[in-house]
This record gives structure tokens, C-alpha cells and sequence, in this order.
């Protein structure tokens, strides 16, 4: 797979309130990696990378992707299903006929169920939410997408938003996909996470930082 390396320079993003801020520069250079290397160095990624790659050579991307979108869906709203998956008391067959039977009643890929098997068969369904995120990453790399989660004290409205995705490009260099959730207790300001990386410009953070100023002074 081809690496893909973008650089932060010059990073503002647009406030709730209007205006151009920028935001707090790192301490060094601030490089994003969505190389194989940084995201499949564990037994999650090496699944994933299999299941992304068979699904590749098949032609089955986004019927693949679609599939472990909706598992993961299913793990955050189901805690049943979570439970199930995660703990030692059901075994590797168990866990292989739940997830055969939602593979079946949703009409997934047949080789989304495939993997399922082999992933339980070899007791890391654990793992199967952590391998949807992943496997969804790598696709974003193989299509060139940079995804941004942007959350604010309150809701963007559709010119910022445009206007937060332009700096976001003019930043990195080339398209990125902006996704937007509230959180009121910010105050104001905003938090912009792109792959590992957070940055965070809200009045509470701020104000937190001179509390533990003072504190320490």
C-alpha cells in the first residue's frame, strides 16, 4: 500500500463565532500517517489488512466496509452483543454461531461472514470492533480521504462548516471530509481531531490551563 504522509502548516480553523482563530501550534511538526505501518501493528490491524485486501481483490469494498460499519453500529448500540463477544465465558464456537446468525439476518458479504468465522475460530472476537475501525481507515488511505471530527459548543452552521473544510485544505494540501457533533460543556471554541491527532481550542481547556497555573505559581 502506498504511504500517505500530510503536514500541518499554517492551522486555523473557523469559530463558532465567526472568526478566523488559530489554534495552538503543536510543540513539533505535526505529521498525520495513514501508512500501513501506523495503523496495523497490532493483531486488529493485521486482520484487517487481510480482510481489506481480499475484499480489494474480489471487488467487494464497500459491500465489506458496509458490513463492519453496521457490526460496529450494532457493538455500540448492543451491549448484549458486546458482552457476548468480549467475554471468556461463551467460546470461540459460540461466539462463531452469533455471529453467522447477524450475518445471515443482515445479508452480508460472504466473505464479511467468512472473516467473522476466522477471526472468533481464532478467539479474537474481541477484536472485531477495533477491526471495522481500522479496516475503514484503510479504505479512507486507499481512496485518498482525510476524515476531520469536529466538535464544537455549538452547532456549526453550513457556512462554517464550508469554511472550517477550506482551512482544513489549505492546511493539508487536499480534500478533507468534516464530521460535526455538539458538546455545550466546551463553552466555546473547538476540538478538530484528525486520525491521532487532537487539537483544541476551547475556552474551558483555557481556562483549565490558568487554574492549574495558578495553582502551581
Amino acid at each position: 500500500m502506498t504511504r500517505s504522509f500530510v503536514q500541518i502548516v499554517d492551522f486555523q480553523v473557523f469559530a463558532p463565532s465567526g472568526d478566523l482563530q488559530a489554534l495552538p501550534q503543536p510543540e513539533s511538526d505535526v505529521t498525520v500517517s495513514t501508512g500501513e505501518d501506523a495503523i496495523t501493528a497490532n493483531a486488529a490491524g493485521r486482520y484487517a489488512t487481510a480482510v481489506f485486501e481480499l475484499a480489494k481483490t474480489a471487488g467487494s469494498l464497500d459491500a465489506v466496509a458496509a458490513d463492519l460499519s453496521a457490526l460496529r453500529a450494532a457493538l455500540e448500540t448492543s451491549d448484549e452483543l458486546s458482552d457476548l463477544l468480549t467475554s471468556p465465558l461463551y467460546s470461540a464456537e459460540q461466539k462463531t454461531g452469533v455471529l453467522n446468525a447477524l450475518a445471515d439476518k443482515a445479508g452480508f458479504n460472504e466473505l464479511t461472514k467468512n472473516a467473522f468465522g476466522v477471526v472468533a475460530d481464532n478467539r479474537r472476537a474481541a477484536e472485531l470492533g477495533d477491526i471495522a475501525t481500522i479496516f475503514a481507515a484503510l479504505l479512507d488511505a486507499d481512496r485518498g480521504i482525510v476524515r476531520a471530527d469536529v466538535t464544537s459548543a455549538a452547532a456549526l452552521t453550513k457556512k462554517q462548516t464550508e469554511a472550517l473544510a477550506a482551512s482544513l485544505k489549505s492546511a493539508f494540501g487536499r480534500e478533507i471530509e468534516v464530521r460535526t457533533n455538539v458538546r455545550p460543556e466546551l463553552l466555546g471554541g473547538l476540538i478538530v481531531k484528525i486520525g491521532s491527532r487532537m487539537f483544541d481550542s476551547s475556552l474551558r481547556t483555557k481556562l483549565d490551563g490558568m487554574k492549574n497555573a495558578m495553582k502551581e505559581a
